[in-house]
């Protein structure tokens, strides 16, 4: 998980899941979470 925070990714993830339809699962994968700059949000 290079360049990413695991506990704030992990925090996010938990946090979102309960709500995102299982189509858009994978916008919470490690790479896609990155590359949609939520570690930007969640550092800041």
């Amino acid at each position: 998980m290079n360049d990413i925070d695991p506990q704030a990714w992990l925090a996010d993830v938990l946090a979102r899941m309960p709500g995102i339809p299982v189509s858009r699962l994978p916008e919470l994968l490690p790479w896609n979470w990155a590359a949609a700059g939520h570690f930007r949000q969640v550092a800041a």
